[in-house]
């Protein structure tokens, strides 16, 4: 393996998904506030329905980190953001958008909620890392192309805002260096088998705008 980082070999191996994610028309339509409300609301009822599994997941990262100094960013965003800033966005958002907590998950979101259960399930974690960070570094990607000012309706700017700070950005940039010291001591077929799950994962966030989209 070259010298670049394990993270950036891994978004190399999927450039064509992985643009498509970033720049998504329906996220950019997220940075320009012009994403109508009944689209925002469906996409939001959505995306809320990962809050379960996504928390799962957060927790098997603690409890499978190889050493404290991984598990503390683990349990910080667990508690401060996963159960409290982002979950009391929702709330906000849907009781605006006149949105439900409880709907029934469209097919993409079934998917990607099974790939969090088994990355969670596998107790494995380089794969739990790889299936966070794609869902983090592509939100990262598409909410920093957002340009000043912001929309002026919270519901598009506090969503941006989540995801693009110094304290997401820091975020981010824990978790791909988390696949990257853990990267550099893993053989061909095992960077291969990471590999498999951060595709999938990148490729469920493009079907994930998709079917925002309609």
């Amino acid at each position: 393996m070259s010298e670049r980082p394990f993270s950036d070999w891994l978004r190399e191996q999927c450039a064509d998904e992985w643009t498509g994610v970033v720049t998504h028309p329906f996220a950019m339509a997220i940075n320009d506030g012009t994403v109508p409300d009944d689209a925002m609301r469906r996409y939001l009822e959505q995306d809320f329905q990962f809050v379960d599994s996504f928390t799962a997941l957060l927790g098997a990262a603690v409890a499978c980190a190889d050493s404290f100094e991984a598990r503390v960013p683990f349990g910080r965003f667990l508690g401060q953001v996963a159960t409290t800033e982002e979950k009391t966005y929702f709330h906000r958002a849907l009781a605006e958008l006149g949105g439900r907590a409880e709907v029934a998950p469209e097919p993409v979101t079934a998917d990607f909620r099974r790939l969090m259960d088994e990355a969670r399930a596998s107790q494995d974690y380089a794969l739990i890392v790889a299936v966070l960070c794609v869902a983090e570094w592509t939100y990262l990607g598409w909410a920093s192309r957002a340009v000043e000012p912001l929309p002026e309706s919270f519901v598009h700017r506090e969503w941006i805002e989540l995801h693009d700070g110094v304290e997401f950005r820091g975020w981010v940039r824990f978790l791909r260096g988390e696949l990257d010291r853990l990267g550099a001591g893993m053989d061909e077929p095992r960077r291969r088998e990471v590999l498999g799950v951060f595709a999938r994962a990148v490729e469920l966030e493009r079907r994930f705008f998709d079917m925002a989209a309609g």
